[in-house]
Parts: C-alpha cells; structure tokens; sequence
C-alpha cells in the first residue's frame, strides 16, 4: 500500500529531478554515485555495450537509450543523432541482441517540432537499412500528443517493424491512444510512467494506474502486434500471464520490458521460463534526472543514500 508519506516523497524526487542545477551537488556525494550506477550502465557507449554483452550472455534482449535530456540547440541535436547512428552501427559490430530507445526532445522537439521529427527520421532510417527498431520513448503529458504524432509520422514510412511508441498507463487518455494505436499496428511499450502530472491528466492512485495497466494490457496483446509489456510488479506480470494463457498466446507473441539493475531475479526467472525479456539500458553523462525518476519509484532507496552519508 502507498502510504501518505510515500506519496510526498515521490512527489519531492519528481520535483528534484527536474532541477538540473542539483546535479553537479549530487554527483559529488558518493553514496549518489554508487546508487546511480545500480540504474545506469556507464557515462559511455562502450560502458554501455559491455553491459548489454553481459545481458546476453544470459539470454536478455535490451534497448540502449543514450541519456541527455539536455538538449538545447540544433546543433546539439545533430549531435545526438550522430550518437545513435554509432551505436546502431557498433550494436551490428558487437553482434548483441538489442535495439535503442530515443527521446524526441533529444531531437529538438521544444523547440522545433519539424527539427525534432527530420532527426528522429534519420535516426528511424539508419535502423531500417540495418533491420533494427527505434521506440520513440514517452516524456511528460505536455509532449504526449505531438510525440505520438511523430510516431505515426515515422510509422506510415518505415512501418511496424522499425519504429514503435510508448504508452504510460497513469495517463486517463492511455486507453483511447492504445485502441488506436493497435489498430495502426503500431508497436506499443506499455509502463505506468515517472513523471510528476497532475490529477487532471493522470490518476493520482495506484490502484486506478494497476487498473488501467491492465486493461490496456489486454488490448495490447488482442492486436495480433508484438508489444512490450514493461513492468517489475509481479501481479502486472502475473495478470499478464494469465491473460496470454487464457487467449492461448504462445510464448513469443510478445516480450515484457524491465529497467537495467532493477529486479535481476524476475528479468533471469522469465527468461528461464521461456519468455523473451527485454531490459532497458540507459547510459550517459547526463543521467541525474533519469536517477532521480527511478529514486521516486522506490522512495526507500534515498534511505540507502542518507545512511551512507551519514557515515561520512
């Protein structure tokens, strides 16, 4: 159960994570820094990459997502893009069995909506010609329109097998968007989301989040389109389980998605039982509101920063 308490802590995190001028103090507390790398496979693409050999060696599937919600300038969003087309180009190097995800702000998208939509395309297009995939993550709600835009956009040239969206179950407009996105054949991410919104546009509960997970689950997988179902709760996982059975849904019809470093046990226990499992592999220079989102998912982690910084 979410506790009150629980509640103001994650809404405080949410809130620091978008303080980017904290991110210079934190990185200097080393409790921080060890906690951070739990989440966060290396400030570089190699770092990233070995990480993602050693998911494979145990049968995992990833998606890199190189992270800098920084991104300010036209240039630096050009930046960006030569960024993912080398590690398109090194995930064919490497042989490892994975794809990327990107963010369209990454592209230019405050700034410039056309900016944002011709860099995805050149990144969209150097996965086509090697076969690969790119998911155009989720941001916050202000975005969410306009980024499903750019998906459908992408979609109509490169198809189901190139480009895919992310969906965020605590939206109230997530169901209506995952009706219409299956029925484009758009491949679909389904998590619960991490930013901080308001009640307006998200539910404010998490049983109401649960609820709502769950039915677009079940549109998910009656669409006949291979989806991610991206969760670490184990009811989510088992209502998905059940669901597949009952519509007699083989193993590989669709794949469940988890973070990197985050229950390591489920991601190993899926896959030993024959279901495919993707884990999410963020890496970067510019990781601290990406940390600080994970931190508001289980507040109980900032105690393990406070304990260790009281020990000096």
């Amino acid at each position: 159960m979410t506790t009150a308490a629980d509640h103001l802590s994650r809404s405080a995190l949410l809130f620091l994570s978008r303080q980017s001028n904290l991110k210079d103090v934190a990185t200097r507390l080393k409790p921080f820094r060890e906690l951070a790398s739990r989440f966060i496979a290396g400030e570089t693409l190699e770092e990233a990459v070995d990480a993602v050999r050693a998911l494979t060696a145990k049968g995992l599937l990833a998606s890199f997502d190189h992270l800098n919600e920084a991104v300010r300038s036209p240039q630096e969003t050009r930046d960006e893009v030569r960024h993912y087309q080398r590690l398109l180009a090194r995930i064919d190097q490497v042989g490892v069995k994975a794809n990327v995800s990107l963010k369209l702000t990454q592209c230019g998208l405050l700034f410039d909506r056309n900016l944002a939509l011709l860099n995805a395309r050149a990144v969209v297009a150097d996965a086509a010609a090697r076969d690969s995939f790119v998911r155009v993550d989720m941001e916050e709600s202000a975005v969410t329109q306009v980024t499903l835009d750019i998906v459908r956009d992408l979609h109509s040239e490169f198809g189901e097998t190139h480009v895919g969206a992310v969906l965020q179950s605590y939206l109230r407009r997530t169901e209506e968007d995952a009706k219409a996105l299956c029925a484009e054949r758009v491949r679909i991410r389904l998590c619960k989301g991490a930013y901080l919104e308001g009640p307006d546009v998200a539910f404010p509960d998490k049983k109401d989040v649960d609820a709502n997970f769950v039915r677009c689950m079940r549109i998910l997988l009656d669409s006949g389109v291979y989806h991610g179902i991206a969760t670490h709760d184990e009811r989510m996982i088992d209502a998905t389980l059940e669901y597949a059975a009952r519509q007699h849904l083989p193993k590989g019809a669709f794949e469940f998605q988890m973070l990197y470093g985050i229950r390591r046990d489920l991601q190993e226990r899926l896959v030993k039982e024959g279901h495919p499992v993707r884990v999410y592999v963020p890496y970067g220079k510019h990781w601290y509101p990406y940390f600080m989102r994970r931190l508001a998912e289980r507040p109980a982690n900032l105690w393990f920063v406070m304990r260790n910084l009281m020990k000096g």
